[in-house]
């Protein structure tokens, strides 16, 4: 059976919860299994001359494992469900979906605007690569809202959000960015690893092409890299076809690992949120606090936006301290028993680490900030562990 043969059944249900279980699985094809086997392979061999003229003829970049299997498909086909897209593509790692859904819509000569506040690496990459390939990049106030018609040029292709930022977590009226973006002729395209399909449906919200780490929340064990990217109708044939020029695809065990992941993001997603809004609260009046950065607490400046769009948050915040010593910041971390120091956030594990973001740097009169990601673990355990350790560096602070 060739990759274009699979079609996964579509599930009666359309609440997410029902498609997490039940989407992108064919048991009937695969002898009664319940979850789409583990395929591996490059070579694709058909019978006869008839047949590979047949299938070429149908959809020529099917016939080659570098564009899919039935397992790459099971994943494309329930995330492209599960955003509200048209069709979706995977890459080996979140910062290959967003470098390459980038490069599909931008030529040399054309204007991106990129929000302030992105991810480190994408900012890497429009400075160092995008720069090179004589395509302008400006990246504006991520509060910026409706006013953002006012950054447009002629030349302006893409808009780039990313709501909430994962280090200062400002939440972006998509919408109204959206609306002028498409105004002027450009795309929107969104990293939407914060939130997951199931909590943000970036298509409902005027986004063009949503992006995702799915390293992060949709394999939620911290065992493979990827990435994954939806397009609208209109903006997937771009997406698809520039996508190829590159060769991007991603290694069969990876998704695998996301399809067991995605099984249980409902479940997973909800406790994060739970527990990280509570550890988030228990920080709100330590004196060694300047401002809890959560867009689900009443009091962030991004709270209503947050209501009004989202419907519901992950486990990731950060924590902006008061001005103090390095020797603080070292308390603390070194004092945390239950979070790791560790790159990433999305899985079962609690983390910490020392934001160090441009965009963070520019804000004056903010002391060091630590981004927080709430695991699976209890949340009474986790405000424990943080109250300690908050506990044992005030005292050298004199707190």
């Amino acid at each position: 059976m060739t990759s274009s043969d699979f079609k996964p059944s579509a599930p009666l249900h359309r609440d997410p919860r029902t498609l997490l279980v039940h989407g992108g699985r064919a048991p009937h094809r695969f002898s009664g299994l319940v979850n789409v086997p583990l395929h591996r392979g490059s070579t694709i061999l058909f019978p006869d001359l008839e047949s590979w003229d047949r299938a070429s003829a149908t959809n020529p970049q099917e016939q080659y494992g570098r564009f899919g299997t039935p397992t790459t498909r099971s994943l494309e086909d329930m995330v492209a469900q599960l955003e509200g897209g048209y069709r979706s593509l995977v890459f080996p790692s979140g910062l290959s979906a967003c470098c390459h859904a980038l490069l599909s819509f931008l030529k040399a000569g054309d204007h991106v605007l990129m929000t302030d506040n992105v991810y480190g690496p994408v900012r890497a990459f429009a400075q160092n690569v995008l720069a090179r390939m004589n395509i302008d990049v400006t990246f504006y106030d991520p509060l910026i809202g409706a006013a953002i018609a006012r950054e447009m040029r002629p030349t302006t292709r893409v808009v780039y959000v990313e709501s909430p930022g994962s280090w200062s977590f400002e939440v972006q009226d998509v919408p109204a960015i959206a609306e002028a973006a498409h105004r002027a002729g450009a795309v929107v395209l969104m990293d939407n690893s914060w939130a997951s399909p199931l909590f943000f449906q970036p298509f409902a919200h005027g986004v063009d092409v949503s992006i995702q780490a799915a390293t992060k929340y949709l394999v939620g064990h911290s065992d493979a890299l990827l990435g994954i990217a939806t397009a609208s109708k209109a903006a997937w044939p771009v997406l698809q076809q520039n996508t190829h020029y590159f060769g991007q695809t991603a290694g069969p065990d990876d998704i695998y690992l996301a399809l067991r992941g995605i099984r249980t993001l409902d479940v997973r997603l909800h406790r994060h949120w739970e527990t990280g809004l509570a550890l988030a609260e228990s920080l709100l009046d330590h004196k060694l606090v300047r401002q809890v950065l959560h867009p689900a607490l009443p009091q962030d400046p991004g709270h209503q936006l947050w209501k009004r769009d989202f419907t519901g948050a992950s486990g990731l915040f950060a924590v902006v301290l008061n001005p103090v010593g390095e020797d603080v910041v070292k308390a603390i971390f070194d004092r945390l028993q239950l979070f790791g120091i560790g790159l990433s956030w999305g899985g079962f594990e609690s983390l910490v680490m020392r934001a160090e973001d441009a965009w963070m740097k520019k804000r004056e009169g903010w002391g060091p900030t630590i981004r927080i990601h709430a695991g699976l673990e209890s949340a009474a355990d986790l405000i424990e562990d943080m109250r300690q350790a908050f506990a044992h560096a005030g005292k050298g602070a004199g707190c």
